[in-house]
């Protein structure tokens, strides 16, 4: 059975982004993971690129990976499976064909810890032979409980503790380094145009629905020439987008108090604006994830008004009421966010925010969520999504007083929806007419697919070229808008 490469794309980390061409708002069913098909087809391109360059792997040597969770996990994969190819095993994408599966797990919600513990089951049932990592593996005995047979278990970012399990139960194959390469950059899971870049790990917040800070501990930044030179070396390898992400992106470096570091033999001091003018100078695009809305951000909308960075900000704002947000234990004003947005569209008119919702959290009345409502309105947000509020096993919010009703969540849940589709709607036929560069992530015999700069790729909306083939993924088109809909944009080329 195949084993399919899971993301659950996480909002910092409370909030599903949603499947494909939902861009606006997306609901989650419990009983339906959000499959990406990306990493997967990764993974196969690259076995099939190694058969006809007549790499051979000994039997013994394959082993499966299933990566669930959020970009940050898929970051953590990359680099597992980067170790994993440099010391010559194969990784495939199937049960049956190898002789050991990983499974870097989600723990987050409740339907993300079942999918987690299904899938581990499913792996050992199909192969036997299981390791556990990632977020759910604080959780040892849980999983133990369910799956008593998995070889070993582990928590997030614990890179060196999985090659040890794996060179216990499957040991080192012969390498022969003049055919097993590993490119500079490293194993991707992402197309060759866009990869994420992870600059910090951890979170000092304790938002009352989160248990994130239990799972991968406090904020730690990475060092600022290391991350620099990551970007340096995708660049190098024809990455065209990084997309920059972390638990809390606007606090990256108040962990290590912004001391400077060196890159290039050049001091740079550890913060979000510095990390953004030297990405800027690379010529890619950059674009910014995870951005809590706290006044240093003010610092890089001037950046975006000069085109050195995308002017796209994902903020999870998740309420307006002011009880609820302090019940939430969330940072923010919401009037005052309404100012500084304002403020915002005034330096770089052009800018985009991205932002997720929580409906239905415990004590929210009808004049909260009319609030929420009223505040939606007057933001007229770009990329909006919504969730209904669940309980997460040791979330704080489990015992506030005022649990809301299913039914009640999901009245509220379609009036947001329904209020959110009608902003987007407008603010993307506002775009027909214009000309945008759109950067094509699939071409196939129907057409061309891409993104602009106000897509984020795999959560976003999409721009459709339909009948024109000659494109490349990778490359930027200027595109007449031609169409558009609630969700996503078509378009022709300018010739």
């Amino acid at each position: 059975m195949p084993a399919d490469v899971l993301l659950w794309f996480l909002y910092n980390p409370a909030t599903f982004y949603g499947a494909r061409n939902t861009m606006t708002v997306n609901k989650i069913d419990p009983k339906q993971t959000t499959t990406l098909e990306t990493p997967k087809k990764i993974i196969e391109q690259q076995h099939e690129q190694a058969a006809k360059d007549g790499q051979s792997f000994e039997l013994g040597s394959r082993i499966g990976f299933i990566s669930l969770g959020c970009p940050k996990n898929l970051v953590d994969s990359e680099r597992i499976l980067t170790q994993l190819r440099t010391e010559g095993y194969d990784v495939v994408n199937t049960y049956n064909d190898s002789d050991l599966v990983i499974v870097n797990t989600c723990g987050f919600i409740d339907t993300a810890v079942q999918e987690s513990l299904d899938t581990i089951g499913e792996a050992l049932k199909e192969n036997g032979r299981v390791i556990v990592t990632g977020c759910l593996g604080v959780k040892d005995n849980e999983i133990r409980e369910v799956h008593p047979n998995v070889l070993a278990v582990t928590g997030p970012h614990a890179y060196e503790e999985v090659l040890n399990q794996v060179h216990e139960y499957l040991p080192k194959p012969a390498h022969n380094p003049f055919e097993n390469l590993i490119p500079d950059h490293g194993v991707k899971l992402t197309p060759k145009h866009f990869a994420y870049l992870k600059i910090s790990e951890g979170c000092n917040h304790r938002c009352t629905f989160c248990i994130i800070p239990s799972m991968r501990g406090d904020l730690v930044s990475r060092p600022i020439g290391e991350v620099l030179s990551e970007a340096e070396r995708l660049k190098a390898a024809g990455v065209k987008e990084l997309l920059i992400i972390s638990q809390d992106t606007s606090a990256y470096g108040v962990d290590v108090k912004h001391k400077m570091d060196f890159w290039n033999g050049m001091p740079v001091k550890t913060d979000m604006k510095s990390l953004c003018e030297k990405l800027g100078e690379m010529g890619l695009w950059v674009r910014l994830h995870y951005v809590y809305p706290y006044p240093s951000v003010d610092k890089v909308i001037p950046l975006m008004a000069e085109g050195k960075i995308l002017p796209y900000l994902d903020i999870p704002f998740q309420h307006a009421s002011p009880r609820i947000l302090k019940a939430m234990k969330r940072p923010g004003q919401a009037e005052r966010v309404l100012e500084r947005i304002k403020t915002w569209r005034e330096i770089c008119p052009e800018i985009v925010i991205r932002s997720t919702f929580i409906v239905g959290f415990p004590g929210e009345t009808e004049d909260d969520f009319q609030m929420l409502l009223d505040w939606l309105e007057e933001a007229q947000l770009d990329r909006v999504g919504c969730f209904k509020y669940s309980e997460v096993e040791g979330a704080k919010a489990n015992e506030l007083d005022g649990q809301v009703s299913e039914d009640v969540k999901q009245e509220r849940y379609e009036r947001f929806m329904e209020k959110q589709q009608a902003i987007s709607t407008k603010k993307l036929r506002a775009r027909v007419g214009s000309q945008m560069q759109v950067l094509i992530d699939e071409v196939d015999d129907e057409g061309a697919i891409g993104r602009t700069l106000a897509d984020a790729p795999e959560i976003d909306g999409m721009v459709y070229l339909n009948g024109e083939t000659q494109f490349e993924p990778g490359q930027f088109v200027t595109v007449d808008i031609e169409h558009s809909d609630e969700y996503d944009l078509w378009g022709a080329s300018v010739q």
